[in-house]
């Protein structure tokens, strides 16, 4: 049986739902430019050649590198520990479904597709692989409060 059930569903449901939703929106012209809540929350299609909020943009080149590597390496991890706590398979599932989700685009099209614009706080656009590896980042910290201090 697969070691940490939790760790790879939660990497296939946050690669589906990032590829899922950049397909839509890529496929949907109506959708490049709509405001949901006017002013506040729109879906604006854009490319990113960069990291996280445009950082090092035009970096694909080598982006692409560090998503497939940060992916493998998680793989590997989620294959060979015995087992993971539930915050963990939470938390690295998350940053593989992210990792994957981004790698693919760099690999496919060379820039990542982002799409989901808070203007109200005049926040980078970004997608849900963004989201599902701050969410990981997130469990991986309640990890750290559950564990027992060790003396």
């Amino acid at each position: 049986m697969l070691k940490n059930l939790l760790f790879w569903l939660c990497a296939l449901f946050w690669l589906i739902l990032d590829q899922f939703s950049k397909w839509a929106i890529a496929q949907n012209s109506s959708m490049h430019d709509l405001a949901i809540w006017q002013g506040v929350f729109h879906l604006r299609y854009i490319t990113n050649s960069g990291a996280a909020f445009s950082m090092f943009s035009g970096g694909s080149g080598w982006l692409k590198w560090v998503s497939l590597l940060v992916s493998l390496g998680l793989i590997i991890f989620g294959l060979t520990n015995k087992k993971l706590t539930r915050w963990e398979q939470y938390g690295f599932g998350c940053i593989l479904g992210g990792a994957l989700g981004n790698g693919i685009d760099r690999f496919s099209k060379g820039a990542v597709v982002d799409f989901l614009d808070f203007r109200l706080i005049n926040f980078p656009i970004f997608n849900f692989a963004d989201i599902a590896i701050n969410v990981g980042l997130f469990f991986l910290l309640l990890n750290l409060f559950q564990k027992p201090i060790q003396k």
